[in-house]
């Protein structure tokens, strides 16, 4: 596997969403087949372990701990902050929060230090000039390595940055989510040398063409039920996406997923998707993407193709979508 650089942080070039296999998407895996995919992964090559203390919460933290701990020094484990699990729920930046969750974090990953850790959402009743100054203490203190920013407008990543040099920013983006490149996001991280890192890189599934009107999901245990692009209305307006990465993967010899995540790392050489899964056939598919190389015409006929294709529905529902920072 090629490696690929998050600002200073060298990775994979593909990572590893860790959150799938233990909360959002349908009920917890068994923890045996969980430790199987994240290690399966690890020897197949990726060295970047995305995850985070809400996903569960705490149990995915604990898996990801238990599944690293015989190759810690050889990989990177992302985690994230932000949210107050214990009390009414919500957004919690405070430095002296931070300061409280990052031992815990510690202690289910069975680590002495994180390599690269985000604040989960912006949370706008804490200047984000402080939350960098509480990472930046933590990696004095050697608990954090690298500071990174989940769902931050360009606007707060340059504030952060003048504090704290951030490495990576972390939003979703893909073929159908396509954000980041208009509202400055990108251009913040090219300019900054950030690395970015989108997540949901195959539309939370839909984008693998496995997706359709007949998918039923549990409104219990999978939060996509309640999104906009996953009603049944949408998931059939949205199809011509799929066909048109289909047809790019005949072409290519390959499959729809492997040329979602291509085109991805193709836009950028510092975007380092991580797509998940539970599944060890849906795993070794995604890593495949590393083989997939899109020309420039390629790339080209994806554009004008895409271009007259409309996305139909929002990414997230309207509260979810409230705690996305979208400062100006």
């Amino acid at each position: 596997m090629k490696k690929r650089k998050l600002g200073k942080l060298e990775v994979s070039e593909i990572g590893f969403g860790c959150m799938s296999i233990s909360a959002n998407y349908g009920p917890p895996a068994d923890k045996a087949q969980g430790i199987k995919v994240i290690r399966t992964a690890y020897e197949k090559g990726v060295t970047f372990f995305d995850t985070a203390e809400v996903y569960g919460p705490y149990t995915n933290e604990e898996l990801v701990g238990e599944a690293l701990a015989p190759f810690r020094d050889k990989i990177a484990i992302a985690t994230k902050f932000g949210f107050e699990i214990e009390g009414p729920t919500g957004l919690n930046s405070r430095p002296e929060h931070i300061k409280k969750v990052v031992e815990n974090s510690l202690s289910r990953l069975r680590t002495d230090r994180i390599d690269l850790y985000y604040q989960h959402r912006v949370d706008p009743s804490v200047p984000i000039e402080e939350v960098a100054g509480a990472i930046k203490d933590l990696i004095k203190d050697g608990k954090v390595l690298h500071f990174g920013l989940s769902e931050a407008s360009a606007k707060t990543i340059r504030k952060a940055h003048a504090v704290q040099p951030v490495t990576a920013v972390q939003t979703e983006y893909s073929l159908m989510e396509r954000d980041p490149e208009k509202n400055g996001v990108l251009d913040a991280c090219e300019a900054l040398e950030i690395g970015f890192v989108p997540w949901s890189p195959i539309g939370m599934g839909y984008l693998t063409g496995k997706i359709d009107v007949r998918t039923t999901l549990d409104a219990q245990t999978d939060l996509r039920s309640g999104f906009d692009r996953f009603s049944t209305e949408n998931l059939a307006a949205n199809m011509p996406i799929v066909v048109l990465l289909r047809q790019v993967a005949e072409r290519e010899k390959a499959t729809p997923a492997q040329v979602a995540l291509a085109w991805l790392m193709a836009q950028k050489p510092f975007i380092v998707p991580i797509p998940g899964t539970r599944n060890l056939d849906h795993l070794n598919e995604n890593l495949g993407a590393s083989n997939v190389q899109l020309s420039a015409s390629d790339l080209n006929d994806i554009e004008t193709a895409f271009a007259k294709i409309k996305v139909h529905g929002g990414r997230m529902n309207e509260m979810q979508m409230q705690i996305v920072d979208q400062t100006k």
